[in-house]
């Protein structure tokens, strides 16, 4: 979600709320009833008999109320975990819980992070060898929009990850980021050394096509940076990172032997491509933005997929919920999302995974450009989770593929659902929960996550 569409806050999904959609839910008008509003007691029964009950979103314990998650994954390669706001403990706790789940019982080894591409191989080569220091690189990699995953629960995880593959050290688990606002220098480095290995008498011409592009500054500043630049300036370094990428492209590897180096190489060219050509759409046009926001999407689902392929690894990926769904909440300004792609790319091999909430707080940027704590009661009538949180479980799991009617029908229906992204006040949106996800999973309250250095 994106703190804001015209500035091109390349973290998430965000739109303008209106005044109404910011007050808190006791002072908004309630939700009108609908011609579905008498059935809500049998739906309600129905999801009663499908619902699973989650024991708690915390990593550790009995696993066993996540066995019928399991199945629900079945053959899946790729799943996509959600989350309804940015910030909230509980849906980063649950994917740790998640993925050390996966990797216990179907075979998983890659985390997936809204993150920089650039940004997931400095985690990576962390914790396959203790490279770095895991404090500093989330303090470095996640500012500005990224600031939200500078939290205690990510870093919990990444020592896990680390200390899982310090025990098995022929079985390593990886971590990957897949998004494109950011591509560090190392990544500029890498492209050049292959080259100067490879091919050096591209090497000269490489230096000049990338001239000005590597950061010199923090993250964040770069980000800014860029975004300042004149449109014109935005397309022109495009196009040299376009040619570039596709000089790369016309070589060729030297052989078999030169194989996986050469697509290491066309992919980190890819990657500092896409973080040039996302930059340059022009942000005074709102087709424009929405063009760059698919082109994000799509991206962010082909980096995906070329880690999945190249390492052999089955992934969880970590994203918003609307990035990981079929539907977009908001078509006019994302029209197709990640997990869209993902889909189209691997049929049944991807599986999205909603994640809702019913109460709770969040971290998130307010209007006047502050990060701080915000807190929502109960969910309005009308809405998805005010019917969801009267399932007899706190917390549960559902497959919305199989759930029997008159519950399978009423979750095909869109209706106001809580979708928060890096900015508040944002939404509620239409949403339809059964076209949008494979599964659901529901929890009842959640509460704002602790970030780092702050």
């Amino acid at each position: 979600m994106l703190a804001a569409l015209t500035a091109l806050a390349l973290a998430g999904t965000a739109t303008a709320s209106t005044a109404a959609e910011a007050a808190p839910p006791a002072a908004r008008p309630a939700a009108a009833a609908g011609p579905h509003t008498a059935a809500v007691p049998a739906v309600v029964e129905a999801l009663d008999r499908a619902a699973h009950p989650l024991r708690t979103a915390e990593p550790g314990g009995d696993p066993r109320d996540l066995r019928p998650l399991e199945r629900m994954i079945g053959d899946a390669r790729v799943v996509g975990v959600g989350e309804a706001t940015h910030s909230s403990h509980e849906f980063f706790a649950l994917k740790d819980r998640l993925f050390r789940q996966l990797v216990e019982t179907k075979g998983f080894r890659t985390f997936a992070l809204e993150a920089g591409w650039s940004t997931g191989l400095r985690l990576n080569d962390y914790v396959l060898h203790g490279e770095g220091d895991p404090r500093q690189i989330m303090r470095e990699e996640f500012q500005r929009d990224y600031l939200w995953w500078n939290n205690t629960d990510y870093l919990r995880l990444v020592q896990w990850m680390r200390a899982h593959n310090v025990r098995h050290p022929g079985d390593p688990v990886r971590f990957m980021g897949d998004d494109i606002a950011w591509t560090g220098p190392e990544l500029y480095d890498e492209v050049t050394h292959y080259v100067a290995a490879a091919r050096p008498a591209l090497r000269d011409r490489f230096e000049e096509l990338y001239r000005g592009l590597r950061p010199t500054v923090a993250t964040g500043t770069y980000i800014e940076r860029y975004l300042g630049r004149p449109y014109a300036e935005r397309v022109e370094m495009a196009d040299r990172t376009g040619e570039a990428l596709r000089l790369l492209k016309r070589q060729g590897p030297r052989g078999d032997r030169d194989r996986e180096a050469y697509d290491r190489a066309v992919q980190n060219a890819t990657v500092i491509d896409q973080t040039a050509r996302q930059y340059a759409f022009d942000l005074e046009d709102p087709g424009q933005i929405a063009a760059a926001m698919r082109y994000r999407d799509e991206a962010m689902a082909a980096n995906v997929d070329w880690w999945h392929r190249h390492t052999g690894t089955k992934v969880l990926l970590s994203a918003h919920d609307a990035h990981i769904g079929y539907e977009p909440v908001d078509p006019a300004h994302y029209p197709k999302m990640q997990g869209a792609f993902l889909r189209d790319r691997l049929g049944a091999g991807y599986l999205s995974v909603g994640v809702t909430f019913d109460r709770g707080s969040f971290n998130a940027t307010g209007p006047d450009g502050a990060v701080r704590r915000w807190s929502l009661g109960p969910a309005e009538p009308g809405s998805n989770e005010q019917v969801l949180d009267r399932v007899r479980h706190r917390d549960y799991m559902v497959d919305l593929r199989t759930v029997a009617s008159p519950a399978g029908d009423w979750l095909r229906r869109a209706r106001p659902t809580r979708s928060i992204g890096t900015a508040y006040p944002d939404g509620p949106y239409e949403v339809a929960l059964a076209r949008s996800h494979d599964v659901l999973i529901h929890l009842h309250q959640v509460r704002a996550a602790t970030l780092r250095d702050r």
